[in-house]
Protein backbone atom coordinates (compact mmCIF):
# COMPACT_ATOMS: atom_id res chain seq x y z
CA UNK A 1 0.00 0.00 0.00
CA UNK A 2 2.78 2.42 1.16
CA UNK A 3 4.67 1.93 -2.49
CA UNK A 4 1.06 2.68 -4.15
CA UNK A 5 0.91 5.87 -2.73
CA UNK A 6 4.31 6.29 -3.68
CA UNK A 7 3.86 5.75 -7.11
CA UNK A 8 0.35 7.56 -7.60
CA UNK A 9 2.04 10.47 -6.06
CA UNK A 10 5.12 10.39 -8.41
CA UNK A 11 2.83 10.50 -11.11
CA UNK A 12 0.94 13.43 -9.74
CA UNK A 13 4.00 15.64 -9.57
CA UNK A 14 5.30 14.55 -13.04
CA UNK A 15 1.76 15.48 -14.41
CA UNK A 16 1.54 18.68 -12.16
CA UNK A 17 5.29 19.88 -13.44
CA UNK A 18 4.15 18.95 -17.43
CA UNK A 19 1.10 21.22 -17.17
CA UNK A 20 3.18 24.06 -15.38
CA UNK A 21 5.65 23.85 -18.09
CA UNK A 22 2.90 24.05 -20.27
CA UNK A 23 1.50 26.90 -18.75
CA UNK A 24 4.69 29.07 -18.56
CA UNK A 25 5.25 28.24 -22.47
CA UNK A 26 1.41 29.46 -23.56
CA UNK A 27 2.23 32.74 -21.74
CA UNK A 28 5.15 33.55 -24.10
CA UNK A 29 3.40 32.64 -26.85
CA UNK A 30 5.83 29.24 -27.60
CA UNK A 31 3.98 26.38 -27.22
CA UNK A 32 7.44 24.31 -28.05
CA UNK A 33 7.89 21.73 -30.47
CA UNK A 34 9.07 18.06 -30.51
CA UNK A 35 10.25 16.24 -34.25
CA UNK A 36 10.95 12.72 -33.79
CA UNK A 37 12.55 11.02 -36.76
CA UNK A 38 13.35 7.11 -37.24
CA UNK A 39 13.51 5.93 -41.08
CA UNK A 40 10.89 6.38 -43.28
CA UNK A 41 9.11 7.83 -40.09
CA UNK A 42 8.60 11.00 -38.24
CA UNK A 43 6.16 12.50 -35.15
CA UNK A 44 5.51 15.77 -34.82
CA UNK A 45 3.94 17.64 -31.44
CA UNK A 46 3.98 20.05 -28.95
CA UNK A 47 6.84 20.06 -26.13
CA UNK A 48 3.91 19.35 -23.35
CA UNK A 49 2.28 16.35 -25.31
CA UNK A 50 5.69 14.87 -25.34
CA UNK A 51 6.95 15.63 -21.86
CA UNK A 52 3.14 13.84 -21.06
CA UNK A 53 3.71 11.03 -23.31
CA UNK A 54 7.31 10.60 -21.53
CA UNK A 55 6.20 10.61 -18.14
CA UNK A 56 3.36 7.95 -18.57
CA UNK A 57 6.09 5.73 -20.96
CA UNK A 58 8.46 6.17 -17.88
CA UNK A 59 5.67 4.57 -15.75
CA UNK A 60 4.02 2.06 -18.02
CA UNK A 61 7.97 0.82 -18.56
CA UNK A 62 8.55 0.89 -14.44
CA UNK A 63 5.21 -0.88 -13.74
CA UNK A 64 5.90 -3.18 -16.39
CA UNK A 65 9.43 -4.43 -15.00
CA UNK A 66 8.30 -4.38 -11.22
CA UNK A 67 5.51 -6.68 -12.30
CA UNK A 68 8.34 -8.58 -14.00
CA UNK A 69 10.51 -8.87 -11.15
CA UNK A 70 7.13 -10.06 -8.47
CA UNK A 71 6.87 -12.94 -11.17
CA UNK A 72 10.37 -14.06 -10.93
CA UNK A 73 10.59 -13.74 -7.23
CA UNK A 74 6.86 -15.26 -6.95
CA UNK A 75 7.85 -19.15 -6.27
CA UNK A 76 10.50 -18.19 -3.92
CA UNK A 77 8.12 -16.27 -1.79
CA UNK A 78 5.47 -18.85 -2.53
CA UNK A 79 8.19 -21.36 -0.96
CA UNK A 80 9.21 -19.22 1.81
CA UNK A 81 6.18 -18.94 2.88
CA UNK A 82 5.04 -23.00 2.66
CA UNK A 83 8.73 -23.32 4.58
CA UNK A 84 7.34 -20.67 7.01
CA UNK A 85 3.86 -22.09 7.80
CA UNK A 86 5.97 -25.75 7.92
CA UNK A 87 8.49 -23.57 11.07
CA UNK A 88 5.28 -22.75 12.27
CA UNK A 89 3.59 -26.13 12.40
CA UNK A 90 6.72 -28.08 13.82
CA UNK A 91 6.90 -25.20 16.70
CA UNK A 92 3.44 -26.70 17.13
CA UNK A 93 4.06 -29.81 17.37
CA UNK A 94 7.08 -29.12 19.51
CA UNK A 95 5.08 -27.77 22.34
CA UNK A 96 2.39 -30.53 22.07
CA UNK A 97 4.92 -33.18 21.89
CA UNK A 98 6.11 -31.93 25.33
CA UNK A 99 2.78 -31.73 26.70
CA UNK A 100 2.27 -35.27 25.80
CA UNK A 101 5.23 -35.93 27.59
CA UNK A 102 4.47 -34.52 30.50
CA UNK A 103 1.01 -36.23 30.35
CA UNK A 104 2.56 -39.31 29.95
CA UNK A 105 0.84 -39.97 26.61
CA UNK A 106 4.03 -41.38 24.93
CA UNK A 107 2.78 -42.65 21.88
CA UNK A 108 0.90 -39.53 20.97
CA UNK A 109 4.17 -37.32 21.95
CA UNK A 110 6.62 -39.52 19.65
CA UNK A 111 4.14 -39.31 16.89
CA UNK A 112 3.73 -35.63 16.40
CA UNK A 113 7.65 -34.75 17.13
CA UNK A 114 8.59 -37.46 14.56
CA UNK A 115 5.66 -36.01 11.88
CA UNK A 116 7.27 -32.44 12.08
CA UNK A 117 11.07 -32.47 12.65
CA UNK A 118 12.44 -32.21 9.58
CA UNK A 119 10.72 -28.94 9.57
CA UNK A 120 11.57 -27.74 12.53
CA UNK A 121 14.40 -25.06 13.65
CA UNK A 122 15.33 -27.35 16.39
CA UNK A 123 14.98 -30.74 15.58
CA UNK A 124 17.38 -31.83 18.03
CA UNK A 125 14.70 -31.06 20.53
CA UNK A 126 12.08 -33.19 18.55
CA UNK A 127 14.26 -36.72 17.93
CA UNK A 128 16.03 -35.99 21.92
CA UNK A 129 12.11 -35.98 23.28
CA UNK A 130 10.90 -38.39 21.04
CA UNK A 131 13.57 -40.86 22.15
CA UNK A 132 12.49 -40.35 25.97
CA UNK A 133 8.77 -41.05 24.97
CA UNK A 134 10.25 -43.88 22.61
CA UNK A 135 11.76 -45.63 25.93
CA UNK A 136 9.07 -44.79 27.87
CA UNK A 137 6.46 -46.80 25.90
CA UNK A 138 9.07 -49.71 25.90
CA UNK A 139 10.28 -49.27 22.10
CA UNK A 140 13.97 -49.18 22.12
CA UNK A 141 14.70 -49.92 18.87
CA UNK A 142 13.31 -46.99 18.08
CA UNK A 143 14.87 -44.51 21.02
CA UNK A 144 18.19 -45.67 19.22
CA UNK A 145 16.89 -44.68 16.22
CA UNK A 146 15.81 -41.43 17.24
CA UNK A 147 18.91 -40.60 19.31
CA UNK A 148 21.27 -41.20 15.88
CA UNK A 149 19.07 -39.23 14.18
CA UNK A 150 19.72 -36.60 17.11
CA UNK A 151 23.56 -37.18 16.35
CA UNK A 152 23.11 -36.55 12.85
CA UNK A 153 21.46 -32.68 13.62
CA UNK A 154 23.63 -32.61 16.60
CA UNK A 155 25.82 -29.71 15.04
CA UNK A 156 28.02 -29.20 18.20
CA UNK A 157 25.66 -30.62 20.74
CA UNK A 158 27.12 -33.90 21.07
CA UNK A 159 27.28 -33.36 24.82
CA UNK A 160 23.59 -32.47 24.99
CA UNK A 161 23.01 -35.35 22.60
CA UNK A 162 25.34 -37.57 24.80
CA UNK A 163 23.98 -37.08 28.16
CA UNK A 164 20.06 -37.90 27.08
CA UNK A 165 21.56 -41.16 25.27
CA UNK A 166 23.27 -41.87 28.78
CA UNK A 167 20.83 -41.20 30.78
CA UNK A 168 17.84 -43.34 28.88
CA UNK A 169 20.73 -45.95 28.59
CA UNK A 170 21.07 -45.56 32.62
CA UNK A 171 17.28 -46.12 33.23
CA UNK A 172 16.91 -48.84 30.76
CA UNK A 173 19.80 -50.19 33.43
CA UNK A 174 21.98 -50.77 30.02
CA UNK A 175 25.09 -49.67 32.28
CA UNK A 176 27.71 -50.67 29.87
CA UNK A 177 26.22 -48.79 26.91
CA UNK A 178 25.66 -45.82 29.80
CA UNK A 179 29.63 -46.01 30.76
CA UNK A 180 30.79 -46.41 27.24
CA UNK A 181 28.83 -42.67 26.25
CA UNK A 182 29.89 -41.12 29.42
CA UNK A 183 33.77 -42.09 28.95
CA UNK A 184 33.17 -40.33 25.43
CA UNK A 185 31.67 -37.30 27.18
CA UNK A 186 34.32 -37.19 29.62
CA UNK A 187 36.83 -37.25 27.22
CA UNK A 188 35.50 -34.43 25.53
CA UNK A 189 35.04 -32.27 28.51
CA UNK A 190 36.48 -33.74 31.94
CA UNK A 191 35.06 -30.91 33.98
CA UNK A 192 31.58 -31.20 32.68
CA UNK A 193 29.32 -31.30 35.66
CA UNK A 194 26.56 -33.29 34.69
CA UNK A 195 28.65 -36.08 33.20
CA UNK A 196 30.54 -36.74 36.30
CA UNK A 197 27.65 -36.83 37.89
CA UNK A 198 26.24 -39.81 36.23
CA UNK A 199 29.40 -41.41 35.84
CA UNK A 200 29.21 -41.22 39.56
CA UNK A 201 25.78 -43.12 40.14
CA UNK A 202 26.51 -45.40 37.11
CA UNK A 203 29.82 -46.80 39.11
CA UNK A 204 27.88 -47.33 41.74
CA UNK A 205 24.88 -49.01 40.16
CA UNK A 206 27.30 -51.55 38.92
CA UNK A 207 29.85 -51.90 41.67
CA UNK A 208 33.38 -50.55 39.86
CA UNK A 209 34.73 -49.15 42.89
CA UNK A 210 37.77 -48.95 41.02
CA UNK A 211 36.18 -46.46 38.48
CA UNK A 212 34.82 -44.47 41.36
CA UNK A 213 38.17 -44.13 43.36
CA UNK A 214 40.31 -42.71 39.82
CA UNK A 215 36.44 -39.90 39.65
CA UNK A 216 36.95 -39.24 43.07
CA UNK A 217 39.66 -36.32 42.77
CA UNK A 218 37.24 -34.58 39.84
CA UNK A 219 34.21 -34.61 42.04
CA UNK A 220 35.91 -33.44 44.46
CA UNK A 221 37.41 -30.70 42.37
CA UNK A 222 34.53 -29.67 40.30
CA UNK A 223 32.63 -29.74 43.10
CA UNK A 224 30.09 -31.73 42.17
CA UNK A 225 29.90 -33.36 45.32
CA UNK A 226 30.28 -31.37 48.62
CA UNK A 227 33.58 -31.84 51.34
CA UNK A 228 31.26 -34.18 53.53
CA UNK A 229 29.81 -35.98 50.64
CA UNK A 230 32.92 -36.68 49.39
CA UNK A 231 34.44 -38.63 52.37
CA UNK A 232 31.51 -40.39 53.04
CA UNK A 233 32.07 -41.60 49.22
CA UNK A 234 35.92 -41.99 49.62
CA UNK A 235 35.11 -44.26 52.90
CA UNK A 236 32.23 -45.90 50.97
CA UNK A 237 34.49 -46.94 48.09
CA UNK A 238 37.86 -47.94 50.21
CA UNK A 239 35.26 -50.31 52.22
CA UNK A 240 33.88 -52.09 49.00
CA UNK A 241 37.33 -52.22 47.88
CA UNK A 242 38.58 -53.80 50.79
CA UNK A 243 35.88 -56.26 50.85
CA UNK A 244 36.22 -57.59 47.34
CA UNK A 245 40.32 -58.00 48.37
CA UNK A 246 38.76 -59.98 51.49
CA UNK A 247 36.53 -62.02 49.47
CA UNK A 248 39.29 -63.69 48.19
CA UNK A 249 40.80 -64.42 51.46
CA UNK A 250 44.51 -63.12 49.70
CA UNK A 251 46.60 -61.91 51.99
CA UNK A 252 48.66 -59.89 49.58
CA UNK A 253 46.03 -58.65 47.24
CA UNK A 254 44.14 -57.37 50.99
CA UNK A 255 47.65 -55.70 51.69
CA UNK A 256 48.13 -54.72 48.69
CA UNK A 257 44.41 -52.44 48.96
CA UNK A 258 45.47 -51.23 52.49
CA UNK A 259 48.43 -50.10 50.93
CA UNK A 260 46.73 -48.23 48.51
CA UNK A 261 44.39 -46.53 50.76
CA UNK A 262 45.95 -42.46 52.03
CA UNK A 263 46.69 -42.78 55.16
CA UNK A 264 43.98 -39.95 56.61
CA UNK A 265 41.12 -42.84 55.35
CA UNK A 266 43.30 -45.60 56.72
CA UNK A 267 42.05 -44.08 60.39
CA UNK A 268 38.48 -44.25 59.10
CA UNK A 269 37.20 -46.38 62.00
CA UNK A 270 34.90 -48.53 59.38
CA UNK A 271 37.87 -49.30 56.75
CA UNK A 272 40.12 -50.33 59.67
CA UNK A 273 37.64 -52.58 61.33
CA UNK A 274 36.98 -54.79 57.80
CA UNK A 275 41.04 -54.01 57.72
CA UNK A 276 41.33 -56.17 60.17
CA UNK A 277 38.80 -58.76 59.93
CA UNK A 278 40.07 -59.60 56.28
CA UNK A 279 43.60 -59.74 57.67
CA UNK A 280 42.38 -62.46 60.60
CA UNK A 281 40.30 -64.19 58.06
CA UNK A 282 43.16 -64.51 55.59
CA UNK A 283 45.00 -66.20 57.99
CA UNK A 284 47.39 -63.21 58.91
CA UNK A 285 46.20 -61.83 62.16
CA UNK A 286 49.47 -62.16 63.48
CA UNK A 287 50.55 -59.59 61.28
CA UNK A 288 47.75 -56.91 62.03
CA UNK A 289 47.63 -57.69 66.17
CA UNK A 290 50.36 -54.85 66.79
CA UNK A 291 48.46 -52.51 64.67
CA UNK A 292 45.01 -53.45 66.33
CA UNK A 293 46.33 -53.17 70.15
CA UNK A 294 47.06 -49.61 68.65
CA UNK A 295 44.19 -48.88 67.25
CA UNK A 296 42.43 -50.14 70.80
CA UNK A 297 44.48 -47.83 73.12
CA UNK A 298 43.91 -45.16 70.89
CA UNK A 299 39.90 -45.12 70.29
CA UNK A 300 38.61 -47.97 71.96
CA UNK A 301 36.07 -49.68 70.01
CA UNK A 302 34.16 -52.87 70.91
CA UNK A 303 33.99 -54.28 67.65
CA UNK A 304 38.07 -54.05 67.80
CA UNK A 305 37.77 -56.12 70.91
CA UNK A 306 35.93 -58.71 69.31
CA UNK A 307 38.25 -58.79 66.39
CA UNK A 308 40.97 -58.65 68.85
CA UNK A 309 39.59 -62.07 70.43
CA UNK A 310 39.38 -64.12 66.74
CA UNK A 311 43.30 -63.70 66.17
CA UNK A 312 44.58 -67.09 66.97
CA UNK A 313 48.70 -67.47 67.07
CA UNK A 314 50.69 -69.54 69.19
CA UNK A 315 50.92 -66.50 72.29
CA UNK A 316 47.49 -66.91 73.68
CA UNK A 317 49.02 -65.83 77.05
CA UNK A 318 49.86 -62.07 75.93
CA UNK A 319 46.49 -61.90 74.31
CA UNK A 320 45.12 -62.26 77.83
CA UNK A 321 47.42 -60.22 79.42
CA UNK A 322 46.92 -57.82 76.97
CA UNK A 323 42.94 -58.09 76.96
CA UNK A 324 43.18 -58.01 81.04
CA UNK A 325 45.13 -54.11 80.65
CA UNK A 326 42.37 -53.10 78.90
CA UNK A 327 39.84 -54.63 81.86
CA UNK A 328 41.62 -52.56 84.35
CA UNK A 329 40.31 -49.38 82.37
CA UNK A 330 36.81 -51.25 81.16
CA UNK A 331 35.71 -53.43 84.32
CA UNK A 332 32.01 -53.84 83.21
CA UNK A 333 32.53 -54.16 79.52
CA UNK A 334 30.21 -57.29 78.43
CA UNK A 335 31.98 -57.24 75.06
CA UNK A 336 35.35 -57.34 76.41
CA UNK A 337 34.51 -59.84 79.29
CA UNK A 338 33.60 -62.52 76.59
CA UNK A 339 36.50 -61.57 74.43
CA UNK A 340 38.24 -62.59 77.57
CA UNK A 341 36.21 -65.91 77.96
CA UNK A 342 36.94 -66.65 74.14
CA UNK A 343 40.68 -65.89 74.73
CA UNK A 344 40.85 -67.81 77.88
CA UNK A 345 39.33 -70.69 76.04
CA UNK A 346 42.08 -70.50 73.34
CA UNK A 347 44.65 -70.76 76.27
CA UNK A 348 42.65 -73.86 77.43
CA UNK A 349 41.64 -71.59 80.90
CA UNK A 350 38.72 -73.04 81.86
CA UNK A 351 38.53 -71.83 85.22
CA UNK A 352 38.81 -68.30 84.22
CA UNK A 353 36.91 -68.40 81.13
CA UNK A 354 33.99 -69.42 82.98
CA UNK A 355 34.21 -66.90 85.10
CA UNK A 356 35.09 -64.10 82.73
CA UNK A 357 31.71 -65.40 80.34
CA UNK A 358 29.17 -65.54 83.56
CA UNK A 359 30.30 -61.67 84.25
CA UNK A 360 29.77 -61.13 80.84
CA UNK A 361 26.31 -62.74 81.18
CA UNK A 362 25.43 -60.53 84.10
CA UNK A 363 26.58 -57.04 82.44
CA UNK A 364 24.96 -58.20 79.17
CA UNK A 365 23.13 -61.19 78.24
CA UNK A 366 23.88 -62.46 75.09
CA UNK A 367 23.79 -65.16 72.45
CA UNK A 368 27.36 -65.89 71.71
CA UNK A 369 28.44 -65.78 75.66
CA UNK A 370 25.38 -68.50 76.48
CA UNK A 371 26.67 -70.61 73.74
CA UNK A 372 30.37 -70.27 74.84
CA UNK A 373 29.14 -71.31 78.25
CA UNK A 374 27.39 -74.03 77.29
CA UNK A 375 29.98 -75.58 75.27
CA UNK A 376 32.16 -75.22 78.26
CA UNK A 377 29.51 -77.11 80.71
CA UNK A 378 28.96 -79.58 78.18
CA UNK A 379 32.78 -80.62 77.72
CA UNK A 380 33.09 -80.87 81.44
CA UNK A 381 30.47 -83.17 80.89
CA UNK A 382 27.89 -81.27 83.09
CA UNK A 383 24.49 -81.42 80.45
CA UNK A 384 22.39 -79.63 82.65
CA UNK A 385 23.77 -76.51 83.42
CA UNK A 386 25.06 -76.87 78.91
CA UNK A 387 21.61 -77.71 78.77
CA UNK A 388 20.56 -74.40 80.85
CA UNK A 389 22.75 -71.96 78.89
CA UNK A 390 21.34 -72.68 75.43
CA UNK A 391 17.51 -72.74 76.55
CA UNK A 392 18.63 -69.59 77.34
CA UNK A 393 20.90 -68.58 74.59
CA UNK A 394 17.73 -69.79 72.42
CA UNK A 395 15.02 -67.88 74.23
CA UNK A 396 17.87 -64.06 73.82
CA UNK A 397 17.87 -65.10 70.03
CA UNK A 398 14.19 -65.67 69.49
CA UNK A 399 13.24 -62.55 71.61
CA UNK A 400 15.65 -60.51 69.33
CA UNK A 401 14.11 -62.11 65.67
CA UNK A 402 10.99 -60.90 67.79
CA UNK A 403 11.76 -57.43 68.20
CA UNK A 404 13.48 -56.80 64.85
CA UNK A 405 10.37 -58.14 63.28
CA UNK A 406 7.96 -55.69 65.28
CA UNK A 407 10.67 -52.85 64.30
CA UNK A 408 10.22 -53.68 60.68
CA UNK A 409 6.39 -53.71 60.80
CA UNK A 410 6.43 -50.59 62.50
Amino acid sequence: MKNLFYFLGSLAVALAAAFLVHHWLSSNDDPGYVLLGFGGWSLETSMVVFAVGLVFTFFALYVFFRFLGWLMRLPGQLKEDRKAIKFNRSQEALIAGLVDSAAGNWESAEKVLIKHASNSGAPLLHYLTAARAAQSRGAIDKRDEYLQKAADQSGGSDLAVGLTQAELHLSANQFDQAIETLTKLNSIDPTHGSVLKLLHQTYQHIGDWEGLLKLIPALHKNKILMEAEVKLLETETFSRLLKQAAATNEESRIQTVWESIPLHMQNVRDIFNIYFAAMINAGAGAKIEELLIKKVSEHWSDVLVEIFASIENSNAANQLITAERWLLSYPDNAVLLRALGKICIRNQDTEKAMKYLSRSLDSEPTVAAYQMLGDLFFGMDDKDKASKCYKRGLELAASEVISNAEAISK
